[in-house]
């Protein structure tokens, strides 16, 4: 385990802006504290705020997509230490999405505008997904999945947990809990503007094609075991329970 002062000061660096960004994206999307918001007055005609936000968009969706293959991964490895590789991978996103940030451009009109009690329920909701995609983070393993635990900021986990697949917890619910809260993130607002509505649209169009590419790498891993886990467990969306009628027999009453 690696315990360079420089690899522990750059990992928290890395998760301190996950934190911040976090953060940001929450005031971002709820259209508070932040000056510049998903919503927003315009600040340049309607073509040319498209074009800068999708193009926001598409260098994250790469950012996020490319770094994450193996291939990459592994290419990395020889040319950093490999206890930094998650936290470079955290360090870019931090990047892209702080960029995104500060340069998206609001524009368009209201999609809808709620009031009353449908206020209530939407920023709950909204609360409730950022609460489930942070909790999400925990599921499993959080200081890995920030990088904290590779560089040396607590010990290796037993290769023996790792390599098994774990369906416990929020994963008996949803086979992507942290994605299912980041939906309802993005979609929950009383008030939905129309560059809202593309970063809704875009974000979630961007983890329908993640999860797909996740689930393809984890059969390849897992092979029978999640096919069987995907059987029995929703992507994204929670199974209501259905309440079916009892069945008597005919000699019973």
């Amino acid at each position: 385990m690696s315990r360079r002062p420089a690899d522990l000061l750059l990992s928290a660096a890395a998760w301190l802006g996950f934190v911040v960004v976090t953060v940001w994206t929450m005031a971002f999307l709820a259209g508070v504290v932040v000056p510049r918001t998903v919503d927003g007055p315009d600040r340049t005609t309607t073509a040319r705020a498209v074009a800068i936000d999708l193009a926001l968009l598409l260098f994250f969706a790469v950012q996020h997509s490319v770094m994450a293959r193996r291939q990459v991964k592994s290419w990395l490895s020889r040319r950093i230490p490999t206890a930094l590789e998650r936290t470079s991978y955290v360090l870019a996103t931090d990047i892209c999405l702080a960029l995104l940030l500060v340069l998206w451009q609001p524009w368009g009109e209201q999609i809808w505008h709620a009031e009353g009690p449908v206020t209530i329920i939407a920023w709950s909701l909204f609360a409730a997904g950022w609460a489930l995609a942070i909790t999400a983070t925990f599921a499993i393993d959080h200081l890995e999945l920030v990088g904290l635990r590779q560089a040396g900021w607590a010990a290796a986990r037993d290769p023996g947990l790792t390599s098994d697949l774990y369906v416990g917890g929020l994963y008996t619910v949803v086979r992507h809990p942290m994605m299912t809260g980041l939906v309802l993130a993005f979609w929950a607002t009383p008030r939905m503007g129309a560059s809202h509505l593309l970063f809704a649209l875009a974000a979630t169009g961007y983890i329908a094609v993640g999860i797909r590419f996740e689930e393809r790498d984890l059969r390849n891993t897992f092979g029978a075991s999640y096919d069987d886990y995907a059987a029995r467990v929703p992507a994204l969306l929670p199974r209501l329970p259905i309440r079916r009628g009892s069945v008597h027999s005919p000699d019973r009453p």
